[in-house]
Order: structure tokens, then sequence, then C-alpha cells
């Protein structure tokens, strides 16, 4: 595995902690706060908090204008259905539910970016599939269940998405439109279900989770933008033990043995995936060198 992927790999574990505290932070909210209102208020601090970095480089803009615009909107109606899910369902369900997404990630690579896809990374990925299914139970699934799916898939194109972006481009930059670009659509959600349970309380816990938040999408962008979607994408599978942490430490969520074993279908590949690739490279090498000989 080249260094390119070593470091995406890494950059992206990393930010699955943030991620899994975002998740963390939204099972916070009261219950008197309905999923549009906090969005909203999470929307508005984002763009406030960004803001000054923002200007600092002089307030750049993007010429992809349109796959920032699409981006922020596709991602803010995933956003919704996935602060829906985390507000009724338990975090370790939620979790396991929305890593479904990686496995998108790899299948569309392929099918739009072309993207290339190894024998070992199809092999982790119908791996994670059986896992996400021993997980999910599909005779248990509810309409919450169902939107955290959907809110995976566009978690999965806005990822995508991030490859057409330039690498030259500022991820403050990208993050400040994406915000920036949601905010009325957010106020449409809002309109729908009401405005509802605003404190200085959700005003906290939407800065926290933004902070998380933030936090997550820069290192995605970085890690996006090291190598190939298919590549790194795996690497999103290991958030699901830091949020089963999380679940455990903070709300006395735990996975039955049936949960645990979905789980190892679904980690173990990815952390073993870069090992399975040096040592078929190392293979490949081997042999090669030993046509040589015979040659």
């Amino acid at each position: 595995m080249n260094r390119a992927v070593v470091i995406g790999i890494g950059i992206l574990v990393f930010g699955n902690v943030f991620s899994a505290l975002y998740d963390v932070s939204v099972k916070w909210v009261s219950e008197d706060v309905n999923a549009a209102t906090f969005l909203l208020i999470r929307q508005l601090t984002a763009v406030l908090m960004i803001m000054p970095l923002w200007l600092r480089e002089g307030a750049p803009w993007s010429s992809h204008t349109k796959l920032h615009l699409f981006r922020a909107h596709v991602g803010t109606s995933g956003a919704l259905l996935l602060i829906m899910g985390l507000m009724s369902l338990p975090l370790a369900t939620v979790s396991s539910l929305f890593y479904s997404a990686p496995l998108m990630i790899m299948l569309m690579g392929y099918l739009f970016l072309k993207e290339k896809m190894s024998g070992a990374q199809s092999v982790a990925g119908v791996l994670g599939f059986i896992g996400i299914l021993i997980i999910l139970r599909p005779s248990e699934m509810n309409v919450f269940g169902i939107a955290v799916l959907a809110g995976a898939l566009t978690f999965a194109i806005n990822q995508l998405v991030l490859k057409k972006l330039p690498s030259t481009e500022s991820p403050t930059v990208t993050l400040m439109l994406y915000n920036l670009f949601s905010v009325p659509i957010v106020m449409l959600f809002t309109i729908v279900q009401g405005f509802s349970g605003l404190s200085w309380e959700v005003i906290g816990l939407a800065v926290v989770s933004n902070a998380f938040l933030l936090a997550y999408q820069w290192l995605s962008v970085l890690a996006y933008r090291k190598a190939k979607a298919s590549e790194v994408a795996i690497a999103e599978y290991t958030g699901l033990i830091f949020c089963v942490f999380f679940g455990w430490l903070w709300f006395d969520e735990w996975l039955d043995g049936l949960s645990w074993l979905g789980a190892g279908f679904i980690v173990l590949p990815s952390l073993l995936l870069p090992w399975i690739s040096v040592g078929v490279k190392r293979r490949q090498r081997a042999a090669a060198v030993a046509q040589g000989y015979n040659g």
C-alpha cells in the first residue's frame, strides 16, 4: 500500500473519533427539540464558526459553485435524516446502519468514477455488508432505520463529489460553502417541521456538535484527496468501534453477541486490508523475480 493511501486511512480513522462524538452530542439534545430546529441552529453556528478562518484567508470563493450547491442540498437532507435516527434509535444501531456508507462509496466509486476495486477490497466490502445485515436484523427495521440508511447514501454521494473538487481548493472554502449554501434548505425544513425548543442549552450543544463535525469534515476532505475513494473509504468502518464505546460509556448501550459478530465482519476486514494488500504485492514481486530467474 502506497504512502498516500496509508496517510489517507490514518487521517480518516482519526476523523471518525470526531464523527462518533458528533453522534453523541445529538443524542444529548432534549426531546422538546425537533430535528429541523437543531439542524438550523447547527448550520447557522457553523457558518459563524468557520467565518473567521474564511475571512483570514481573504474570503476566497470557488469556481465550482454548482458542485458546492449540490453537496450542500444533498448532505443537509441526509443530515436531517441522520439526526432523526439518532433522536429515536440507540447510538450503536444508528452507527451500524450508517456504516453502510463505505460500501456505497466503494460501489459508486467503481461505477461512476471508474475506480478499480481490488479483490481484497471486494471481499472486505461483502463481509462488511454481511455484518451490517447481521446487526440490522431486517425483520426489526422501522422508518427511522430507513431514514438512517438514506442518510448514509447521501453521505456516500457527498464524499464522492469531493473527488470532483480540485485539490488546490482550501478545505476552509469547501466547509464554508457547504454550510452557507445549506442554510436556505434547512430553513425550509424548519418551516415544515416547525420551530421548537430553542434554548441556550440547545445552542451550546449545537456549537459543540459543530466543533466535532467540522473537525471530521476537515479531516475527511484531506483524506479523500490523498487517494482514491475506494482505497480509503473502508477506514470509515472504524468509527463503529468509537460509537459502540461511547454508547456504552454515556448511554449504557451495549451490543449483544450477534451484533458483536456483525461488528467483527464490518471492522476486521478494514483493519486487515492494508496488511493483505502489502502481502499480495510482496508475493507478486517475488513471483516476478522468480520468473525472471527462470527466464
